[in-house]
């Protein structure tokens, strides 16, 4: 059976993550390598050195490329970061064919006039262009108006926008690295292709993604993404205040809070005690667990108000009975679940990857949602892009072009 290769790579402040899938002819993905190394080139979502992003992202593909057997050449990559916003916006147009049969030149057409009520600024790039729903004379919850008989057609669209340099610095990276993109897809998009159901998107849900610089935030309603959100705050900062609390080396804080760490203090028995090492020196100390948690909660009840604040400005709160849905490596946290769940007052679970075959083993974590689910969303949105898709025009687009003959010229 004749297989087709995508490959989805997650660009994080604390790591690069490369995962090749294989869709067969019935669209099923099985993953089929993985490639993960350290990464110090970001920072909240942002370059901050090329050198070091290119030679990680090289790394991690090198890896995948070993352990699937294969040359990797483009791929889809995951975009994050405080310079992400976005909008919701309405197009209306009249019908244009004499029979009144709404064509795929009027989705085009509508969608359009989405765009444009709602352009971005000229230092800012559109990164998706999401139709949510289409009205046809009045009438609401049209999913594919193509082929309906109507004379007024309406669509509302969420738009994500990024900035235009940023957005070319990471395109920079890749290229550097020899590889071709894809596309650009929002993290909270790609993540939520991994971890979440249908009947939850319809009913209405939110997705964190708690990642090492950053917590991605999409709030899904109807089906459809209605609300995006990139919080300046993430794993990282988690592990910051243990190295300062603790006064021990980072690498040494980053170890105790994944092997120790707990999301509530109530999660800790008495007694419990572990070991930590001073910068510097060679004996640890002894102190009570419920030390390193007592420092930990703090950080992570910021992340839920800042989440429950986004939830609100949705619009959407009333509208999400299927909860929260925590991925990224943060929420390996011991308790994490459960104590978001009492603080925002709803349902709540950790997502990994599901409705992959293959070497499932290997991403059975958080910590892989957002490379898994860029695999499946190549798989689900790859070939001919329709019109109303971003084709990297505008500034980015040209840089784009730029950058692809300055490799090529090189």
């Amino acid at each position: 059976m004749r297989r087709q290769h995508v490959v989805g790579l997650d660009i994080g402040t604390t790591k690069v993550c490369a995962v090749v899938g294989e869709a067969d002819e019935d669209g099923e993905v099985h993953i089929a390598g993985v490639g993960s190394t350290p990464s110090s080139g970001m920072r909240k979502g942002v370059v901050i050195d090329i050198d070091a992003t290119t030679r990680a992202i090289e790394d991690a593909v090198e890896r995948a490329e070993r352990m699937a057997g294969m040359t990797i050449s483009a791929l889809y990559v995951g975009v994050s970061g405080e310079h992400i916003t976005s909008t919701n916006s309405r197009g209306v147009i009249a019908v244009s064919r004499g029979d009144h049969e709404i064509s795929a030149a009027d989705v085009d057409r509508v969608v359009e006039a989405a765009r444009m009520a709602a352009l971005p600024a000229s230092d800012r790039e559109i990164v998706h262009m999401l139709p949510r729903g289409f009205v046809v004379d009045g009438h609401d919850g049209v999913r594919n108006p193509i082929g309906m008989y109507g004379s007024r057609l309406e669509v509302e669209a969420h738009i994500v926008t990024g900035t235009s340099t940023v957005l070319a610095n990471l395109l920079k990276c890749v290229q550097r690295a020899g590889l071709e993109l894809e596309e650009l897809v929002l993290e909270p998009l790609a993540s939520a292709e991994a971890v979440l159901t249908q009947a939850e998107r319809e009913l209405g849900v939110v997705l964190a993604d708690i990642g090492g610089g950053t917590t991605s935030v999409g709030v899904f309603a109807g089906g459809g993404l209605c609300h995006t959100a990139i919080l300046p705050v993430g794993g990282h900062h988690l592990t910051s205040d243990v190295a300062v609390g603790l006064r021990t080396p980072v690498a040494e804080a980053e170890k105790l809070k994944i092997r120790h760490g707990a999301a509530s203090v109530a999660d800790v028995h008495e007694g419990e005690l572990i070991e930590v090492f001073n910068v510097g020196d060679r004996e640890p100390r002894i102190l009570p667990r419920k030390v390193l948690c007592e420092i930990i909660e703090p950080r992570l009840q910021e992340i839920c108000s800042l989440l429950r604040l986004q939830v609100k400005r949705s619009g959407y709160g009333h509208l999400v009975p299927a909860g929260i849905v925590l991925t990224g490596g943060s929420a390996l946290l011991r308790g994490s679940a459960r104590y978001v769940s009492e603080k925002l007052e709803l349902p709540a679970r950790v997502g990994v990857p599901e409705q992959v075959g293959g070497l499932i083993d290997a991403v059975a974590s958080p910590i892989y949602a957002t490379a898994v689910g860029l695999v499946q969303y190549g798989v689900r949105h790859g070939g001919p892009k329709p019109v109303h898709a971003t084709n990297g025009a505008g500034l980015f687009g040209r840089m784009r072009g730029w950058l692809r003959e300055m490799v090529q010229g090189a």
